[in-house]
């Protein structure tokens, strides 16, 4: 049966089917379909469209996108290896728990990498070829937050820190740091349904750490980095202070995920059926 949960806070986000967030995707057979699954899985995860619990069926997601066993399987690894999904044996593949430490942890990686960053392209003779670049994102970002696109938001902040890095000359670096990140965009995404929204500071906040970069002052970039994303002191006082999204947190944490269950077929013998996530709240 699916889990409920009596008296849920405000902001509770509700999981969907993977059939309802598949419908109508189709995998671009140029490219390779183990990198498009991981994106996509990925992606429902760190938004909440698949909360902590949920099982993923490999059969199925194999079915809904018309692709064979071993892209799918290469997929969930890296998942895995990630830290969004947990491998069960003789029971099946779940979203991870989201782990407040592991946040903690991400933010403490995210700061000082990022510190490192900004410092390095505010330094780079090559800063200025990045003007253009930094100023659509900008453009876009803002269109974004206008139309109150969430999601076109996060991904084009996604995509202007990611120029910080190349800006710094050292992209690989970003793809180490977005792969710590898991819990932290996760945390975001929990503060975006619940309405604690501030695009107008995260915007103004680029354009100060662009501001520096491009007046090639490290120290300027450097404290308005720190301003944007915080501290890592000021990360535990705002989870400290907002209990209603800890709250929401350990009950995403704790609801049982539903299992695969057994169903006796007309010619009477057993048929296991895999449930993916389906939970109410």
């Amino acid at each position: 049966m699916s889990a409920q949960i009596a008296n849920p806070p405000v902001g509770m986000p509700s999981a969907a089917r993977l059939q309802d967030l598949l419908d109508g995707v189709a995998l671009d057979a140029a490219k390779p379909l183990a990198s498009q699954i991981y994106e996509l899985l990925r992606s429902f995860i760190i938004s909440m469209k698949l909360t902590p619990g949920c099982a993923l069926s490999e059969k199925e997601i194999g079915a809904l996108l018309n692709a064979s066993k071993t892209p799918v399987r290469e997929a969930i690894i890296r998942l895995e290896g990630t830290g969004l999904v947990n491998i069960v044996p003789q029971s099946g593949t779940y979203v991870a728990p989201l782990n407040v430490e592991g946040y903690i942890s991400a933010c403490f990686t995210r700061l000082h990498l990022e510190i490192g960053a900004v410092r390095a392209a505010a330094k780079s003779k090559g800063r200025h070829a990045f003007v253009s670049v930094f100023e659509d994102l900008l453009a876009q970002q803002q269109s974004a937050w206008d139309k109150d696109d969430f999601e076109a938001f996060f991904h084009l902040d996604e995509a202007l820190h990611k120029e910080f890095f190349r800006a710094a000359e050292v992209p690989d670096v970003w793809e180490t740091m977005r792969r710590t990140q898991t819990d932290v965009y996760r945390v975001r995404h929990l503060r975006r349904i619940r309405n604690i929204r501030n695009g107008a500071k995260v915007i103004a906040d680029h354009k100060a750490i662009i501001g520096a970069i491009l007046d090639g002052d490290a120290d300027g970039a450097q404290a308005a980095l720190i301003g944007h994303i915080g501290s890592l002191e000021e990360k535990i006082k705002s989870l400290a202070d907002q209990p209603e999204l800890m709250r929401t947190i350990e009950i995403l944490n704790t609801t049982r995920p539903r299992s695969r269950r057994k169903k006796t077929n007309l010619s009477g013998s057993e048929q296991v059926t895999e449930e993916t996530c389906q939970a109410s709240y």
